[in-house]
This record gives C-alpha cells, structure tokens and sequence, in this order.
C-alpha cells in the first residue's frame, strides 16, 4: 500500500511539474524571482519533447507500481496521462516536437512581456 500511494504521489508531482513547465512564467507576471526555477524547468520539459526522452519521474512511478504489485505501462508519463486524455491517438515524434513548441512558444512569449515591463512593487518587498 505506502508503495501505490508513493507511486500516486509521484503522478501527482510529475502533473504538477508539467503544468509549472507550460504556465509556470506566467507566476513571473508577479513574481520575477520564479524565473530562476522556471527556466530551467521549462528547457527541461522542451528538452525531454524535444529528445524524445523519458522523465526520470516516470521510471520511479513504474518502478513504485511494481513494488506495489501494480501493472507497468508503456511510454512516459505524458503519453500515458496527458495525450489520451488530449489526443484520441498514441504520441508520435510529430506529436512530441509539436508540444515541445507550443511549451517553447508560451514561454517566449510570456518572457518576452515580463521582460519588457517594469518589475511590480508591493509594501517595499522585491518583487
């Protein structure tokens, strides 16, 4: 049981971390100081797309499902989770490439603002 709610707990965090990866420069909108952890995050996340890799949080999923007496799967954690419940189809390179994008272009984007604009100042804390 504590390996299948670990293995839960993973899933959780891994969600987590892909939503940071797509939207997570927008909290910079507020807070400039997130870009330290975003950046990074997000050049991973297009990295993995980008590579065709997999997380190494997906690995330890499966390997905490195994230990639990759960069944494995196939693939990573976004095509097992995210794309069925995107895509009707299985993730293909195209597919992958094609997310990478949209993760780089969103962020882009959003930098591209933050940057331009002067950092928001509230009761004398740096933003």
């Amino acid at each position: 049981m504590p390996f299948r709610i670990l293995a839960d707990l993973v899933v959780g965090l891994h969600f987590v971390f892909v939503v940071f990866v797509v939207v997570g420069g927008l909290l910079a909108l507020r807070w400039r100081r997130v870009m330290w952890l975003h950046i990074p995050a997000a050049i991973w996340g297009a990295l993995i797309e980008f590579g065709g890799w997999i997380c190494p949080l997906t690995p330890l999923e499966k390997w905490l499902r195994a230990r639990a007496g759960g069944a494995g799967y196939e693939g990573g954690f976004i095509e097992h989770y995210v794309i069925p419940v995107l895509y009707p189809g299985a993730l293909t390179r195209g597919m992958q490439f094609a997310l990478g994008a949209v993760v780089v272009a969103i962020n882009l984007s959003v930098y591209a603002y933050v940057l331009r604009r002067p950092p928001i100042r509230s009761l004398g804390r740096d933003s």
